[in-house]
């Protein structure tokens, strides 16, 4: 599994609604194409790019941009982050 959990953190919240993004938690060792492969096929959306990063904490975040015609809000609600 190489997504482990969406982050509703306040940043989270603004990228969401500015951006079209949302944050995720994901494996280390999870390639930018492994995370853009399993978010299409597992939520049905079209995924715009995708940035990661290793925080301080050690935790690999994926900063996921979705297509205009899959508002990143659609999938929070179905995440039940909103």
């Amino acid at each position: 599994m190489i997504i482990i959990a969406p982050l509703s953190t306040e940043k989270a919240v603004r990228l969401m609604e500015a951006e079209n993004k949302l944050v995720f938690l994901v494996d280390r060792k999870a390639s930018k194409a492994d995370i853009k492969k399993e978010l299409e096929e597992t939520y049905k959306v079209k995924v715009k790019a995708v940035n990661t990063l290793i925080g301080p904490d050690a935790k690999k975040r994926a900063y996921v941009t979705f297509a205009d015609e899959t508002p990143a809000i659609d999938l929070a609600t179905k995440l039940e982050l909103m």
